[in-house]
């Protein structure tokens, strides 16, 4: 009886004995898995918000410029770019707000204002694939101050705030092949030219009845953005407006252009180049008569302070 009772605890003994080892093993091999540090976020941000400010001195030209300024002159000039992106499941959102303010120097003329404008882009988009959206367009650009055009070196009133202002409110379908572009497609459009400043509407300015202060337009409208970092410091920005007025020679559309290129040369210091360009069949105020539609052309080359917000 002893005997067996002996035999009992040296087989429990054993079995214990084993369980232990079983579970030092276990932990010795857990112990020699690598450990994984700094897992990525599998969620996605819905919104992305951001933008840039710049301050720059440089040498600006322009040709046929509607809204005023002179050929050639020194610039200072100040822009703020922001934009605020939504994306979730099958909507997005894009919004994105430019606003350009400047001051002129001319030999002849003396000071006064240039390259004064505010452009407020927002565009709502239903998935329809990964690269085709479902998209509703709108797009408000005006400026602030009163320009002024200078024939035969006669000051002349040009533009003022409001003065003229383009509304687009346009439902189509946007192509989004990948992250740096977008092209928008629409048949269905309308647009409103505003004219407030009653000298102007009395003198029927940029495609409005004389003492009349707006106009309804509607027609065909496609818009390209076009965006891309080359690397840490070059970038390039780009948009091209199109606008086909059905009630009105279709045949001749309105374009709408500007395109930034800015390459930094220190961390806060960048070259930056702006070019705009704009053909709009009812502003009639070039040719020998001043009678006629013409293709207004804006250049400014400067450098100076940029950061990031």
């Amino acid at each position: 009886m002893n005997r067996s009772v002996l035999f009992l605890l040296l087989i429990l003994i054993s079995s214990t004995s084993q369980a232990q080892d079983a579970v030092v093993r276990k932990l010795q091999m857990e112990s020699l898995r690598q450990i994984k540090r700094d897992v990525p976020d599998t969620g996605k941000k819905t919104w992305i918000k951001g933008g840039a400010y710049a301050l720059s001195i440089g040498q600006g030209s322009q040709s046929n410029w509607a809204a005023g300024g002179d050929d050639f002159s020194f610039t200072i000039n100040t822009s703020l770019r922001l934009f605020a992106f939504y994306k979730k499941t099958k909507h997005s959102w894009d919004n994105t707000l430019d606003i350009n303010f400047g001051y002129l120097n001319t030999t002849s003329l003396g000071s006064r204002k240039n390259d004064d404008r505010f452009d407020l882009l927002s565009k709502y988009g239903l998935k329809l694939n990964k690269k085709f959206n479902l998209a509703t367009l709108v797009n408000f650009r005006s400026q602030f101050l009163k320009g002024y055009t200078y024939p035969n070196n006669v000051k002349t009133f040009a533009s003022a705030f409001l003065s003229p202002a383009y509304l687009v409110v346009s439902q189509g379908i946007d192509f989004k092949p990948n992250k740096e572009l977008s092209i928008f497609v629409s048949p269905v459009t309308s647009r409103w030219v505003f004219v407030t400043d009653s000298t102007l509407s009395a003198k029927g300015e940029y495609g409005v009845k004389q003492h009349t202060h707006s106009i309804n337009q509607n027609g065909a409208f496609a818009t390209i953005g076009y965006q891309r970092a080359f690397n840490k410091m070059v970038s390039y920005k780009s948009r091209v407006d199109l606008f086909s007025n059905y009630q009105k020679d279709p045949q001749n559309v309105d374009v709408f252009m500007t395109n930034t290129l800015s390459a930094k040369v220190a961390k806060i210091i960048a070259f930056s180049w702006n070019v705009d360009m704009i053909y709009d069949d009812d502003v009639r105020l070039f040719g020998p008569e001043n009678s006629s539609p013409g293709l207004q052309f804006k250049s400014i080359i400067g450098v100076g302070l940029q950061v990031k917000i």
